[in-house]
């Protein structure tokens, strides 16, 4: 299968956790959180999603099972499924509809 030179080297893992982790914590939607580091619009904060998703597949073809990789694309696909109505809202790049709690 091939994926024998990445299942050894866990150190490579913690940089890309860090990505993974650190691109969607600073990265935001006025309006989608209460603390926005950078502020971009909708469809860019959408595109972070999907990429992130797309990533988890990948990375689980590699290191898992094909079954495992499915198992990770079904979560992803119920994840955007019943995140719709946010997708939606994200991707008119609209502000808004609800105010937001302030401390």
């Amino acid at each position: 299968m091939g994926c024998s030179r990445f299942t050894g080297n866990w150190l490579a893992a913690i940089p890309a956790l860090a990505v993974l982790v650190t691109l969607p914590g600073v990265f935001s939607t006025t309006g989608d959180k209460r603390h926005v580091v950078v502020a971009v619009p909708g469809r860019i904060r959408f595109l972070i999603e999907v990429l992130l998703a797309a990533i988890a597949v990948a990375s689980a073809l590699l290191v898992w099972t094909y079954i495992s990789s499915i198992l990770v694309a079904i979560v992803a696909i119920v994840m955007f499924v019943t995140g719709a109505p946010r997708a939606k809202w994200l991707l008119s790049n609209n502000p808004p509809n609800w105010p937001l709690p302030t401390k």
